[in-house]
């Protein structure tokens, strides 16, 4: 199976994949995620406070994702490099690692019940993320609840990911 969304090519081994396809997403997710970090550390930077909020994580590697993980990766090494930047500035930086959200994949995407079966076996607790549970998290990280979290990932990933 190969799957192509957004100018991701997942499916294919990366000893097969073209430069380009493996390019394509690091560029989107790397260059989205600075430029949208970059504005709002800018604006933070003013106000002397903050937070970051990314999406991404770096757990166990997947076989046949492409470029994404690669891009996951990348964006983990941004967020490293802002917190350390940006800390002295009031300025947190986060991620929120989810493994995935089943109930973001299209409805009438053909994999869609075997990707979510996917997501689900490598969880610890049978279940998956929802976007509620990320909305929670993310409004805890945002709050002064978690004042003293920067430069880490915040795992929501119902166990597929063991830190």
């Amino acid at each position: 199976m190969c799957l192509i969304s957004m100018g991701d090519v997942q499916g294919t081994p990366l000893a097969e994949m073209s430069v380009a396809d493996l390019e394509q997403p690091v560029l989107t997710t790397l260059r989205s995620t600075f430029i949208t970090a970059r504005a709002a550390a800018r604006h933070m930077t003013r106000q002397g406070s903050g937070v970051i909020l990314m999406f991404g994580g770096y757990g166990d590697p997947v076989p046949n994702v492409g470029g994404l993980q690669v891009a996951f990766g990348a964006v983990e090494a941004l967020r490293r490099g802002l917190a350390r930047e940006l800390g002295r500035r009031g300025i947190r930086v986060l991620t929120l690692q989810t493994g995935g959200i089943p109930e973001t994949l299209p409805e009438d995407m053909a994999p869609r019940q075997a990707i979510t079966d996917s997501i689900v076996a490598k969880t610890m607790l049978g279940r998956a993320a929802t976007l509620a549970d990320v909305g929670h998290v993310a409004a805890f990280a945002a709050s002064d609840y978690a004042r003293s979290m920067t430069a880490t990932a915040l795992n929501i990933t119902c166990g597929a990911v063991v830190s």
